[in-house]
């Protein structure tokens, strides 16, 4: 196959411990063949989505990493798979490059994730769809509103909705210490709406990223475990990864939603769960793929190449 990754620039990525770097490594073994663009160099022109690819060869050193070939101006459905594995913000640009996504699909490019869903799926507030698996949950501009919340719940989180890696993430305890203050700046004085969620005091045992492939739960999970004075466990705001199997309530939250992300055309998701609770349904750029690898043995990359391969098979490529 032909495979186009739409990444960051590539001297970015710390392929220690980068998912997409396992993909494109896993991809490379098998004998397909690479090619990689910026979002900001997806372009229409007429009626052709196209990009400048840049042919991706492999070195197998970790550090001096790939070599690249000569870029060519390319229509997305010369390729046999299409990659969006551009990280967050989700902003309008973002959102642009879902349009033109979606446009060279209709052209017969394969794109994964889908670009509607990923589009029309709001990492946080897709939880709502299943109340089941939530803890209690406010999604609002109003101050009245968040105060009778914790007044209620006592223990709070605070959050914007387009945050990633943790940023912006608050605890207010019982005291209500400086509600107010992250309230208006989080919200820009009522601008921006946030989410409050009751804490889960099982944060200290990690916030757990479980992996669906192909609509089927990768059988570990990493949790996430914060550092010392946080209640952050992203790895990105210094929380230290441990790699589990599901347990029997991981694997029930994974099993309810598998299949129906898997037919909205979500060829990889990473749920977010504290406890026993769904927190959050990434879309965008999943990862933890080597962390699980190097710690339990149990290939990630390789069954998200075989989903892959397959998704693309049943397109009739």
């Amino acid at each position: 196959m032909r495979i186009l990754f739409i990444t960051d620039p590539l001297e970015t990525f710390k392929t220690y411990k980068d998912s997409t770097y396992a993909m494109m490594t896993e991809a490379a073994a098998r004998g397909h063949q690479l090619f990689w663009c910026l979002q900001s160099q997806l372009s229409l022109f007429g009626d052709q989505v196209e990009t400048v690819a840049t042919p991706l060869q492999l070195t197998g050193d970790s550090h001096d990493w790939f070599r690249e070939g000569t870029p060519a101006l390319t229509s997305l459905k010369d390729f046999d798979a299409v990659l969006m594995r551009k990280d967050p913000p989700f902003d309008m640009e973002y959102v642009t490059s879902t349009w033109l996504l979606e446009l060279a699909e209709s052209q017969g490019a394969r794109v994964f994730n889908k670009p509607s869903a990923i589009r029309d799926h709001s990492e946080k507030l897709a939880i709502a769809q299943f109340p089941e698996f939530i803890t209690p949950t406010l999604v609002t501009r109003d101050i009245a509103r968040i105060r009778d919340f914790h007044a209620e719940h006592r223990d709070i989180i605070v959050k914007p909705l387009d945050g990633m890696g943790g940023m912006g993430v608050f605890r207010v305890g019982a005291d209500g210490m400086n509600l107010g203050a992250i309230v208006e700046t989080l919200g820009e004085d009522g601008r921006r709406t946030l989410m409050i969620q009751r804490y889960i005091p099982a944060i200290k045992d990690g916030d757990k990223r479980i992996l669906l492939i192909g609509g089927v739960p990768v059988p570990y999970s990493l949790a996430r475990v914060p550092m010392a004075g946080e209640v952050r466990g992203n790895l990105a705001a210094g929380g230290t990864g441990r790699a589990q199997e599901l347990s029997v309530r991981d694997r029930e939250i994974a099993e309810a939603l598998a299949p129906g992300l898997w037919q909205q055309g979500l060829l990889l998701v990473g749920l977010d769960v504290i406890g026993d609770y769904l927190t959050e349904v990434n879309v965008t750029s999943p990862t933890c793929f080597q962390e699980i690898t190097q710690q339990t043995g149990f290939q990630v990359a390789a069954m998200f190449i075989d989903a892959l391969e397959h998704a693309v098979e049943a397109t009739g490529a």
